[in-house]
């Protein structure tokens, strides 16, 4: 994490996107989850600030941008500092 790059299946845990760190990797080989556009097979891709993640979940897609790789997996409210959510337009 020296050059602000996290595994793609640690940091969507550390932001609470999925419940454990093994869901987290499913998401991702399940082919759930978009990286800038592209479709990632790989929980071991890293991403680092500025990357924007589509997360296709059972009943919601969501669209966040990531500000930084996480420490730890906090409470929700720290969480919340490691994205950004953002919205498509309608």
């Amino acid at each position: 994490m020296e050059d602000g790059r996290q595994r793609l299946d640690k940091w969507l845990w550390y932001a609470r996107v999925a419940r454990t760190r093994t869901l987290a990797a499913r998401l991702v080989v399940e082919g759930h989850v978009r990286l800038n556009s592209q479709r990632v097979e790989q929980a071991s891709r890293h991403v680092r600030a500025g990357d924007v993640l589509t997360v296709a979940l059972e009943r919601d897609v969501r669209v966040l941008r990531v500000l930084g790789p996480g420490v730890r997996r906090g409470p929700a409210t720290e969480a919340r500092l490691l994205y950004e959510e953002l919205r498509s337009p309608n």
